[in-house]
């Protein structure tokens, strides 16, 4: 059992309180920008282990009524149907997607925003789709010289040129399907908006990571480094911070390089500005909630070197890069890892030592692991969750837990119907059948029961999974990594 090194009802009731308490400092109305997932955070979950992964949408329920959600997608995303890596459906689509997670937990959401538009007629369609759905959706228009030229962007061929999004709580969420959808300039438009209007609105950013109030190396935010290695982040002190309070802190390049334009914007549209740095924006309580950091320094430095393992495939198949593979290399150095100090692996390489075949390990405790081999039958990966879900269950290892009653319709259709040539199953006909034979077998029954207590645990394949059974193992939210080669050399 992993130590819990995160305390989650603290994080829950301090966050709201916090939150609640900035929305009183600006009186009418507060924006809140939100970066990283609303939901879904397995990433926080992993390296604040006892953080939950909707951690941050229950603290946002506890607001609903004082709160309305803004979805925002730039006019780029959709005409170039940019994917989200982790759920492989683009932008637009994850929009939709969104808005119904959002209303079905009873949130509130009042509209889409399109930024950076420049006349894209995908981005006509799309508002075309969104008025037959009954959303209403608004223009947030490309300025020229963004965000350089503050007198040209505050002013009304500038902010004053975007669609006013009408808004109707104190508490509006800014989010969107990824990075770089154009949340902050959504923001800062509005706030002119509002002013213009006499409404007196702020703005706060709600980022967890880097946590601002832990020391620049720690490695929960260095393994925030490690899962932006693609976009190059940089964790920095906060140099406005430092001079304003003498207090060191924790942001990452991009909101210190914007925070003088972003002062500047405040003070052109309400005369001053309200923080005096980046820090001062944010309104991030995680640090305060860790309670037992060193829990989270190992498992951050585990998360690193998953994220090592990961780019390293990413390579292989062609949609990473050299760079980011060597900051994750660096990454690991500042921490003191290296790719042999995950425990998992070691167990899959000996198993594949010793069988001669492909093999994967799955760690179901500290001293204890399931492993499995590429057989005529069965892949590893769909090896080795057959003998984890026996071993969870107190199964004997020998025993037989699908019926080749349901083995055979599903050879027939691989082999016979849609003319697959690999004849082994994967973890997904796996599963079928192990459901299958759940309805008449009382120990395929008890080992199908043990699927959730698959979550968290660590898995190593000794080559590349397929993407369907990479498919099903996060969905089952296992921490997988493979060795980054091809089961079959060619």
């Amino acid at each position: 059992m992993k130590k819990i090194g995160f305390d989650n009802d603290k994080y829950l009731k301090m966050q709201s309180e916090h939150i609640k308490e900035r929305i009183s400092q600006f009186g009418d109305k507060l924006y809140l920008e939100f970066g990283g997932k609303l939901f879904d955070d397995y990433h926080a979950s992993r390296v604040l282990p006892g953080f939950h992964p909707d951690s941050k949408m229950k603290m946002l329920l506890q607001l609903k009524d004082q709160a309305e959600i803004v979805i925002v997608i730039s006019a780029g995303a959709i005409a170039s149907n940019k994917i989200r890596g982790d759920l492989g459906i683009t932008y637009d689509q994850d929009v939709l997607r969104l808005m119904d997670v959002f209303h079905n937990l009873g949130l509130y959401v009042g509209s889409v925003a399109i930024t950076q538009y420049t006349g894209e007629e995908a981005a006509d369609r799309f508002r075309e789709k969104l008025s037959n759905l009954g959303i209403k959706s608004y223009i947030l228009r490309r300025i020229e010289d963004y965000p350089g030229n503050v007198e040209h962007i505050v002013s009304d061929d500038g902010f004053g040129k975007n669609d006013y999004i009408e808004t109707s709580r104190p508490l509006v969420v800014i989010t969107a399907p990824g990075p770089g959808s154009g949340k902050m300039a959504t923001c800062l438009s509005q706030l002119y908006h509002e002013n213009k209007r006499g409404i007196h609105a702020g703005y706060a950013k709600f980022e967890t990571f880097p946590i601002w109030n832990l020391a620049l190396k720690h490695p929960v935010n260095v393994a925030y480094e490690a899962a932006t290695a693609d976009l190059n982040d940089v964790n920095m002190i906060d140099p406005f911070h430092l001079e304003a309070y003498g207090q060191t802190t924790v942001n990452y390049n991009r909101d210190i390089e914007i925070f003088p334009v972003l002062k500047a914007m405040f003070e052109h549209i309400y005369g001053e500005c309200p923080y005096q740095s980046p820090t001062d924006m944010g309104v991030n309580m995680a640090g305060n909630c860790i309670c037992d950091d060193d829990a989270c320094q190992e498992a951050a430095k585990q998360e690193i070197i998953r994220r090592y393992y990961t780019e390293a495939c990413n390579i292989k198949k062609g949609t990473g890069t050299k760079e980011a593979f060597y900051k994750l290399e660096l990454l690991m150095k500042q921490v003191k890892v290296e790719p042999s100090d995950r425990d998992v692996v070691r167990y899959a390489l000996v198993k594949e030592g010793t069988t001669n075949s492909p093999a994967a390990a799955i760690e179901l405790s500290t001293d204890h692991v399931a492993t499995g081999k590429t057989t005529e039958l069965l892949s590893a990966p769909a090896a080795v969750l057959l003998n984890a879900l026996k071993e969870l269950a107190g199964l004997d290892h020998k025993l037989h837990l699908i019926s080749p009653e349901a083995l055979e319709p599903i050879t027939q259709l691989r082999n016979v119907n849609l003319g697959i040539a690999d004849s082994r199953l994967h973890c997904n006909e796996v599963l079928i059948a192990l459901s299958i034979s759940s309805a008449t077998d009382q120990n395929a029954k008890a080992a199908l029961e043990q699927l959730p207590n698959l979550a968290g645990l660590e898995m190593h394949s000794t080559v590349m999974l397929t993407a369907s059974d990479e498919d099903i193992l996060r969905r089952l939210h296992m921490n997988i990594t493979c060795e980054p080669r091809t089961e079959y050399h060619k």
